[in-house]
């Protein structure tokens, strides 16, 4: 299988004018741009550097976690408008760029994920519960990193592409075999930190996947406001290849980040996947979207839903039946109710929590705080009586 794109092979070179041999022009136009296997109509599509064979079954398990991460989302969006959650970043339109690069991990590659990659997590086998506590304030995250090979939610935009390069560079000194991925948003493309981890792992030849979500828009800006050329094209300027994927086709995603992934588990240093998506819903639940884009354009990318596009291509090739749908739904809901009684049970943290775990062996300065903020609490009781 080749894994390097069209974007990471040697352009032609051009002569004193802008003029091209016809040969060339002719090549540069038939190689393909975005990598996709299955059309918005549902058809299944070739690629020539990409290709996927998967089971019915396993055609539907990719079904299934697309439409429970998008159950379990929208479940915390309303908590949210509710006040049972300070903030939530929905991942609404952006599944199968999640599930499908989620789905080509193996157990021993590590995840550097940011704060929206709730299918990410939902692969890796945290909770709901976990992601949703933390947006809630009970808890720093929820979940042992270890324990899943998911490192907790990075807030600091792109700072987690650093970390999985040091990582990287970390394991690969080890001699192990398996590979780092680090998410990432259009926006955070534009990062000093995104960059210096691009000029690290490929001085380093760093065994790790850099997976860029372009959801088109960081925050209220547009993509061509941060970048005269597509994000995947940037890898070559750091020396490595890279490659833009239908990130609304999950199986063009999962296809593309098995490839990048072993190109990286097999010495052959770091990869770029640009994943070209589209972010449904605001980019925060403080966030209103209809101030900077249009209602077209949304419109245009709903056709392209990620979820429908699957669904219609397993009726269409009779690959699940209306049994197979309406189970996931009862399912489906099942997993929204859990969501929201575990949320809603949650209690609050111990006030004198947030002294913990900072030194290892404790510090002086730590327990005069907590002395003092004691003392402040223990105020209020005083007051009272």
């Amino acid at each position: 299988m080749t894994v390097e794109s069209t974007a990471a092979r040697k352009p032609p070179r051009r002569s004193g004018s802008k003029r091209t041999s016809s040969a060339a022009a002719k090549k540069t136009s038939q190689e393909p741009e975005l990598v996709q296997l299955l059309t918005p109509e549902g058809e299944r599509v070739e690629h020539p550097d990409y290709s996927i064979d998967l089971s019915p079954d396993q055609l539907r398990a990719l079904y299934r976690d697309m439409v429970l991460t998008r159950r379990f989302d929208a479940e915390a969006v309303t908590l949210q408008r509710q006040g049972e959650l300070g903030l939530w970043p929905s991942l609404l339109g952006q599944e199968a760029a999640q599930i499908g690069s989620g789905r080509a991990l193996r157990d021993d590659d590590y995840v550097f994920p940011t704060y929206r990659e709730h299918g990410v997590a939902w692969c890796r086998g945290v909770p709901p519960e976990s992601l949703l506590g933390m947006f809630r304030g009970v808890n720093n995250g929820g979940w042992d990193p270890n324990s899943n090979n998911f490192h907790l939610y990075t807030i600091v935009i792109g700072s987690q592409a650093l970390h999985a390069t040091g990582y990287a560079m970390g394991i690969a000194k080890d001699g192990a075999d398996s590979a780092v991925i680090a998410y990432f948003g259009d926006g955070a493309s534009s990062q000093g930190d995104v960059n210096e981890a691009f000029t690290f792992s490929a001085v380093y030849n760093a065994p790790v996947v850099f997976f860029c979500q372009n959801n088109q828009w960081a925050i209220s800006e547009p993509t061509e406001k941060q970048s005269r050329v597509p994000i995947y094209q940037r890898a070559l300027g750091f020396g490595f290849p890279g490659v833009r994927v239908d990130g609304n086709d999950v199986l063009a995603v999962l296809a593309v980040t098995r490839a990048a992934l072993e190109h990286a588990r097999s010495g052959q240093g770091p990869m770029l996947v640009e994943a070209f998506t589209y972010r449904m819903g605001a980019h925060t639940t403080s966030d209103d979207p209809t101030r900077y884009r249009s209602d077209d354009e949304r419109k245009s990318w709903e056709a392209k839903d990620p979820i429908l596009r699957l669904r219609t291509y397993l009726e269409k090739e009779g690959l699940a039946d209306a049994a197979f749908f309406t189970e996931l739904e009862t399912e489906s809901e099942t997993t929204g109710k859990r969501v929201r009684e575990a949320i809603r049970n949650m209690t609050d943290p111990d006030d004198m929590a947030m002294f913990e775990n900072i030194y290892a062996d404790g510090h002086a300065l730590v327990d005069e705080e907590r002395a003092q903020y004691a003392a402040y609490q223990a105020s209020f009781a005083e007051e009272g009586n």
